[in-house]
């Protein structure tokens, strides 16, 4: 019973919360990337990200993750039992093929969503290479999962 009782423990429970969270953002970046892919230039290797960048991308992502839920599930009740495309907001297609209503709401997202990046110092564009980083790169995904603890522990430092 010990077991149980530590795993359901508040810390525990955050951090499970937190661990879920992250990758869920990630499996549904494709909700709030704007701009990323439709870039025509060549890129190299993509910068390190700071610590600076790590702080500003976990707060982004903590104060975008009300209205993706909220988007979400407003999407899922006028979709009803199907399965939910997958959005992007710099594919057109992909809102396209929503309902008119389930379109709005997915343009209203993505705009709210790219403001709240660039209000925390980010451009879109690195926004969205530090999202592709985290996918590759497991030493940075740690990090911005430290960071997301650290700021749902301690509210005044968002």
């Amino acid at each position: 019973m010990k077991k149980i009782s530590h795993f359901f423990s508040q810390s525990n429970r955050k951090r499970i919360l937190s661990q879920s969270f992250l990758f869920g953002f990630v499996a549904t970046v494709g909700l709030i990337s704007n701009g990323f892919s439709s870039s025509s230039k060549a890129y190299g290797q993509t910068p390190p990200v700071n610590n600076t960048e790590i702080k500003s991308y976990a707060q982004a992502v903590l104060a975008m993750e009300p209205a993706r839920q909220n988007a979400f599930e407003e999407i899922k009740k006028l979709i009803g039992s199907g399965e939910i495309p997958k959005i992007v907001c710099n594919d057109s297609n992909s809102i396209n093929g929503l309902p008119r209503k389930a379109q709005d709401i997915a343009v209203n997202y993505c705009t709210r969503s790219q403001k709240i990046v660039e209000d925390n110092g980010l451009s879109i564009d690195r926004f969205n290479k530090i999202t592709i980083e985290l996918q590759n790169n497991t030493n940075l995904k740690k990090e911005v999962y430290n960071t997301l603890l650290i700021l749902q522990q301690t509210p005044e430092m968002r």
